[in-house]
């Protein structure tokens, strides 16, 4: 039975169908052969549906969404260049803090290459680094603030896992701080030996972007105070989140207009928003058939016959999550993957915080490896490259990325360390 359903899932695939038409069909026809009533996908639908925290989606989506399209990536662009441009790499870095401060609110839907990309580009051919260089950066930067809260697959890895979302946000900030660093080292580097154009510090010219960026310098401090200093829930901060944003693009600065932009941001947010939620009602049904059929208890009796220590199984599940983060994106790889090796890694005697921050760094590289790679094939449109001159520019960095890999998967004090530290106090 599991395995006509396998092939039935594949089939589909490889014909084009919609994924929550997969998953759907799957599960109808894995219960049915079991016997069991179809009621149990809507009980799933039912429960997830009344999970307080599946509000926190739409309304960090719409509130990324608001920035992307308001002049903050330019604010952002010019306060970070006044703060960081007179670095060797200097613009470089301001490539990757900017980018990362993107993707924690858009959820690396690709929106931070469409909004930053194009800006970031020309800056720095024109500050004299080299074109793959540059281009394996901006793509790369397209996922890179994953790890930093507020992340869409932080909250939805949550929700699926049952892992609270507020210890995911904080584990995720230091290894997100190494990953920025790591990218750092490499463009410093790079900066230096193409000898590119250093700008000067002004101190006059940081207190104008300062000033300039004032009102969107708070948003983390907003997240981060706010939920950890036990003000509000993470459902408080999305809703704070997304007033706050929109009266500062829509009143403040007046960049967005309400007749003009905001029916079309909803528009835009929310059809990533339901796509994200359709995949989720039906997979939510097709994970509860994989558990009633015992796959993961399966999959885990297999595993020991082999795999006898906690590093063997790190390393074995590494290469299982580079496969799936090449194959699918990375919300249908959080919602049908995570309910599979959760109950796994528990045998094995992984902490489900550990595990989240290897998880998603794994999918943040399987943004850059085909065949599904998304920021590949948006550089690629974004800047009208062939896609393999988009391959070759990213495998430096995929390298640097299986470093940072390799220290959250066998150093699970970079994540879980700062949570024990915070509950300590």
């Amino acid at each position: 039975m599991i395995l006509v359903i396998s092939l039935l899932l594949v089939v589909m695939a490889l014909i084009g169908a919609p994924l929550f038409l997969v998953f759907g069909g799957a599960s109808i026809l894995g219960f049915s052969l079991q016997g069991i009533d179809l009621s149990a996908i809507m009980i799933e639908l039912y429960r997830m549906a009344g999970t307080p925290i599946l509000i926190t989606i739409p309304l960090f989506t719409f509130s990324g969404y608001m920035l992307a399209e308001s002049g903050a990536p330019q604010r952002l662009v010019r306060f970070t260049n006044a703060l960081f441009g007179w670095f060797p790499g200097g613009i470089a870095i301001v490539t990757l803090l900017a980018c990362a401060f993107f993707t924690a609110f858009t959820g690396a839907s690709g929106v931070t290459i469409i909004a930053l990309g194009g800006l970031l580009y020309p800056i720095l051919i024109k500050e004299r680094y080299p074109e793959r260089f540059s281009l394996g950066l901006v793509t790369t930067c397209g996922s890179l603030g994953l790890l930093f809260p507020p992340s869409l697959p932080l909250i939805l890895y949550g929700l699926i896992s049952g892992v609270n979302i507020d210890d995911l946000f904080l584990a995720g900030i230091v290894p997100g701080i190494i990953l920025l660093a790591i990218l750092s080292s490499y463009a410093i580097w790079k900066g230096r030996q193409a000898k590119v154009i250093q700008s000067e510090f002004h101190l006059k010219e940081v207190v104008a972007s300062l000033r300039a960026f004032i009102w969107e310098l708070p948003l983390p401090l907003i997240l981060l105070v706010g939920i950890y200093g036990g003000f509000i829930t993470v459902s408080e901060a999305a809703a704070i989140t997304a007033m706050y944003v929109f009266i500062v693009e829509f009143v403040v600065y007046r960049d967005l207009r309400l007749r003009r932009d905001l029916l079309r941001i909803i528009r835009e947010s929310m059809v990533l928003v339901g796509g994200i939620l359709m995949i989720l009602a039906v997979a939510m049904g097709f994970t509860s058939f994989l558990i009633d059929a015992r796959v993961p208890m399966k999959i885990l009796g297999f595993m020991q016959q082999y795999i006898s220590s906690p590093l063997m199984f790190l390393f074995v599940l590494n290469i299982f999550l580079l496969i799936v983060g090449c194959l699918m994106d990375i919300f249908s790889a959080i919602i049908v993957v995570v309910p599979l090796i959760t109950p796994i890694a528990k045998q094995f005697g992984v902490d489900p915080v550990h595990l989240g921050i290897i998880f998603l760094t794994n999918l943040e590289i399987g943004y850059l490896t085909p065949p599904v790679g998304l920021n590949l094939f948006l550089s690629s449109f974004r800047f009208d490259k062939p896609i393999m001159e988009i391959y070759r520019s990213t495998i430096v960095y995929v390298l640097l990325l299986f470093v940072a890999l390799g220290l959250f998967t066998y150093i699970p004090a970079l994540s879980v360390g700062p949570l024990q530290w915070f509950k300590g106090l």
